[in-house]
């Protein structure tokens, strides 16, 4: 291989068409807590935290009124929104389940600890943090070796209580 992605590179947004603004925003803005920072008429608006010009794009260029795409067809598995800190998740998942908002799965990764939710539009999420490099899972060769492992939701919450 003679070219290899700097370091540095991030991803910067992703943007997903969704059906109805207003209820994605419900979700994203309502309950995740991002802020909007453009609009773009009744048909996209871009949010972010922040500040940053946009972490997610929403449209309904081609989507207006749709449902969900099939489970079963490729596509954008999930949107993973990277937390600061374990404290951060805690919060959110309390805020998901003060709402009763249903959530598709919980796992440790290894290198994380993660919730996994799907949009009003169908589209995966994925709410985590990472874990300090230092505990991350790497075997005697230096292969780093995830995994998908029981949450413990209780420890998480316990985040909240914190100083």
């Amino acid at each position: 291989m003679d070219y290899t992605v700097p370091a540095g590179t991030r991803i910067g947004h992703v943007h997903l068409k969704v059906s109805d603004i207003e209820r994605a925003l419900g979700f994203y803005q309502g309950l995740l807590g991002f802020e909007i920072m453009a609009r773009y008429g009744t048909q996209a608006v871009f949010i972010s935290a922040g500040g940053y010009h946009h972490h997610i794009g929403l449209n309904t260029w081609y989507s207006k009124g749709a449902g969900p795409a099939p489970k079963n067809s490729t596509g954008l598995f999930h949107t993973a929104i990277l937390y600061p800190t374990r404290k951060d998740l805690a919060a959110v998942l309390k805020r998901l389940m003060d709402a009763n908002y249903p959530f598709t799965g919980f796992a440790d990764h290894g290198v994380s600890e993660a919730l996994y939710l799907d949009d009003p539009d169908g589209n995966g999420v994925e709410l985590y943090w990472d874990k300090p490099k230092e505990q991350w899972p790497f075997d005697k060769d230096g292969n780093l070796n995830m995994y998908t492992e029981h949450l413990d939701l209780e420890s998480l919450l316990a985040e909240i209580g914190k100083s």
